[in-house]
């Protein structure tokens, strides 16, 4: 499955929208997305399952690459 991380670069400030940032994961579930992102210094707003339709949409964006973790 692919995941939709929706994260800060900076763990330790407010998260501003504007500064809002994402990546996409391969994983099993939102749990395992986490195991892989525990080492980075980020701040997690939001992790979110993409398929389907939407999966199709985002392949398109010219920013989807898929993080080897």
């Amino acid at each position: 499955m692919i995941f939709k991380v929706y994260y800060q670069e900076n763990a330790n400030e407010v998260p501003v929208r504007e500064n809002t940032k994402t990546m996409y994961i391969e994983a099993e579930s939102q749990v395992e997305v986490r195991k892989k992102l525990s080492e980075r210094k980020i701040n997690i707003e939001f992790i979110q399952k993409v398929d389907g339709a939407y999966l199709e949409y985002e392949i398109l964006n010219e920013d989807y690459k898929v993080l080897e973790i």
